[in-house]
C-alpha cells in the first residue's frame, strides 16, 4: 500500500458492527463515496492488514488502512479553448470563463478544459504550480461564467492564493434566481460542507461544514408566467464550493437553472445554472496595486434576461 495519501483509523466500541464504506463514509467526510468504493475495489482499504467487502461489518478495535486511489497522471496537450481575455502582464492572466467550461481535468474531463486552453495561449503557464491545474488560483463551476484570475510564475501564483486565503480579493457575482426574496437586501452566514449522503454536493452542516458568509441584493424582479425571477448582485466573503448556490436554496432563491441545488420548477429557457462572476479586486502579486476587473454578461444570460424585460442595469 502506498503511504500518499494513506489514512489509518481504532474502531471504537461505538463504532462496533458499522459497515466499512460507512465508517470511512464518516472519517474522510471531505472524500466522495465513489472514490472510497473505488479505493476498495484497487484493494487499497485494509482491515487489520486484509481485505475486506465494503460492507464488512467492523469489530471493536480493528484497525482500518485505506490509501487513496489516484488515476495515472494525465499528459496535458495544449488544445485551442476560446475565452475572453480581460488583462494579462507578465504575473497574471485575467479572464472571462464561458460556460460549460470546466476549468481544470479531473472527473472524466481529460481534453477540451480551460487549462488546455490556458496551455494554448501560454505554454509557459504549464511549469506553474499543479502538473493538472497549472497556473489555477480559483475555480468555477463548470456552467458558471466570467472573471478569474490565473497566475503566470510560481511567486505570482503563491501571492494569489494567499490573498484569498486572507480575504483581500473582493468577489461580485450576478444571479437570477427562482422567487424573491423576503427582504430586498441580506447577509447569509452558514458553514458549508460535504453533504453526508450524496457526496458530489454541498450542504450547509453545522457539524462538518466550514465557515461561509454570501451577501446579497436585489437588483430587479421579474414577474413571468412561469413565476417570479429576481436578478441578484451577490458579494462573497469567502469562497466555499458552491457557496451561492447551496446559500441562496438555503432561504428559497435557489439560482434558476441549478439542476443540482435548483428548484423542480425547470424553464427550459436556462441551459446552465443562471451564475456569473462579474468582478475581481484583488492586489496585484508583485506590485501590491490594487486591481479591479469586470466580466460583462454572457450572451445566453443576456438574452434571458431581455427576454424578461429586463431595464439593462446592473448595481
Amino acid at each position: 500500500m502506498s503511504d500518499q495519501q494513506k489514512f489509518e483509523f481504532s474502531v471504537s466500541y461505538n463504532q462496533r458492527g458499522t459497515r466499512l464504506d460507512q465508517f470511512l463514509a464518516f472519517s474522510l467526510p471531505d472524500v466522495s463515496r465513489a472514490l472510497i468504493t473505488l479505493s476498495n475495489k484497487k484493494e487499497l482499504v485494509l482491515v487489520d492488514d486484509e481485505v475486506k467487502k465494503s460492507s464488512y461489518r467492523l469489530k471493536e478495535g480493528e484497525t482500518v488502512t485505506c490509501a487513496l486511489w489516484q488515476a495515472p497522471p494525465l499528459s496535458l496537450e495544449p488544445q485551442q479553448v476560446d475565452f475572453e481575455s480581460i488583462y494579462e502582464d507578465d504575473s497574471l492572466l485575467v479572464l472571462s470563463k464561458p460556460p460549460g467550461i470546466v476549468v481544470h481535468p479531473g472527473n472524466g474531463n481529460t481534453e477540451g478544459t480551460l487549462v488546455h486552453g490556458l496551455l494554448y495561449h501560454c505554454r509557459e503557464i504549464g511549469g506553474v504550480g499543479d502538473a493538472i491545474r497549472p497556473g489555477i488560483v480559483h475555480r468555477l463551476d463548470k456552467d458558471t461564467s466570467g472573471a478569474m484570475v490565473v497566475a503566470k510564475d510560481e511567486r505570482s501564483l503563491r501571492t494569489l492564493v494567499d490573498s484569498f486565503k486572507e480575504r483581500q480579493v473582493y468577489k461580485v457575482y450576478h444571479a437570477l434566481v427562482c422567487g424573491i426574496p423576503k427582504k430586498y437586501e441580506g447577509r447569509i452566514v452558514a458553514p458549508i460542507g460535504r453533504h453526508s449522503v450524496h457526496r458530489q454536493k454541498m450542504a450547509i452542516s453545522e457539524r462538518t461544514g466550514k465557515f461561509a458568509a454570501t451577501n446579497w441584493q436585489v437588483v430587479e424582479v421579474f414577474e413571468t408566467k412561469d413565476g417570479p425571477y429576481s436578478l441578484l448582485r451577490v458579494h462573497i466573503e469567502t469562497g466555499r464550493t458552491h457557496q451561492i448556490r447551496v446559500h441562496m436554496s438555503s432561504i428559497g432563491c435557489p439560482i434558476a437553472g441549478d439542476q443540482v441545488y435548483g428548484s423542480k420548477r425547470q424553464n427550459p429557457a436556462f441551459a446552465r445554472q443562471m451564475l456569473h462572476a462579474s468582478r475581481l479586486r484583488l492586489p496585484h502579486p508583485v506590485t501590491g496595486r490594487t486591481m479591479s476587473f469586470t466580466a460583462p454578461l454572457w450572451q445566453d444570460f443576456q438574452e434571458v434576461l431581455e427576454d424578461m424585460d429586463w431595464s439593462g442595469a446592473l448595481e
